[in-house]
């Protein structure tokens, strides 16, 4: 065989997944972050890449940060840039869900393809260390008193912070719809916001939050899981019916074959089993949450339809 004959054949066998990933041709992945530095997406994408590349399916790893709209903003340069990549991927997960029931962006995530659920966590809300409040108690007693003097600020409308705060108030008889409620477009600036006193309580994924709160500069209220995480109490615990987790995971491009949409799983899959994986599972307090194929496909419709029904519960829609 001709070697220009024997590559394109090469060629074939790795764009149909045919060939170990060892064996594939150098892969440069386009990692799609639609949000600002700093934040869960970015942290969870950029600890992917780093796997991607320990476990050899991917040589290199080109990061994009494209934040606003919770997501929306990054979800439409992806949609329109990567067409038929078969090597560019996307974080997504529940936040970007509820951004698009509340702002029902121009473009849709069912033209882009599923590739897998990573992992799950649940928010924290805190106070700013010089925060005349000490608990929650504190803030559902001047929530009920004024509404709109207690500023909530976390990310972008429609994330899962902001669908506990809305839920916060109607389980406390406020109305939903009065709570003020500040969005950023990246973690870095919800938890500059927070250091600097700007907002009432802030509210985000433990892992965005646990430096500060172990520094001293941020005071840990409450969780919105169903136990304490490192001994902050739960909402319920204290009087208030909320339960409400977070999740992360990775899309594909638009109009890629089902042969590469299998290429992308097997490489996420070869990147969660790598030691640095672990280590980021370990030090963000991420729990593993892997899900693929028509399961996650699945989970993201049910999704849609569970976050719909709460938001318009919580008068959010």
């Amino acid at each position: 065989m001709k070697r220009d004959e024997f590559l394109k054949a090469l060629a074939a066998l790795a764009a149909a997944g045919a060939l170990p990933l060892s064996a594939q041709a150098a892969t440069a992945v386009k990692m799609m972050i639609p949000a600002n530095p700093g934040g869960g997406w970015d942290t969870t994408g950029r600890a992917l890449g780093k796997a991607l590349q320990e476990a050899k399916a991917a040589d290199s790893v080109q990061f994009e940060n494209k934040g606003g709209a919770a997501g929306a903003l990054g979800l439409a340069q992806f949609v329109n840039a990567s067409k038929g990549d078969g090597n560019a991927m996307m974080v997504m997960g529940a936040v970007m869900l509820g951004g698009i029931i509340t702002g029902k962006p121009p473009v849709n995530l069912s033209t882009c393809t599923p590739i897998a659920r990573l992992t799950s966590e649940y928010n924290v809300f805190v106070l700013p260390a010089n925060s005349p409040h000490k608990t929650m108690a504190d803030v559902v007693a001047q929530l009920k008193k004024d509404p709109g003097s207690v500023k909530w600020g976390g990310g972008s409308r429609g994330s899962t912070e902001h669908i506990a705060a809305a839920m916060i108030a109607r389980a406390v008889g406020v109305d939903p719809a009065k709570i003020n409620y500040v969005a950023f477009r990246g973690g870095g600036e919800a938890i500059a916001a927070i250091l600097g006193g700007n907002v009432t309580v802030g509210g985000s994924g433990y892992s965005e939050f646990a430096e500060y709160i172990k520094a001293g500069k941020m005071k840990p209220i409450s969780v919105t899981s169903p136990k304490r995480l490192n001994d902050v109490p739960t909402l319920k615990e204290q009087g208030i019916d909320v339960e409400i987790g977070n999740w992360r995971g990775v899309y594909g491009a638009p109009g890629i074959s089902a042969a590469q949409r299998k290429a992308l799983t097997d490489m996420v899959m070869a990147a969660i089993k790598t030691k640095s994986w672990q280590e980021s599972l370990a030090k963000n307090d991420w729990t593993p949450a892997v899900m693929t194929g028509p399961a996650f496909d699945e989970f993201v419709e049910r999704e849609f339809a569970s976050l719909r029904a709460t938001m318009v519960k919580s008068g959010m829609v």
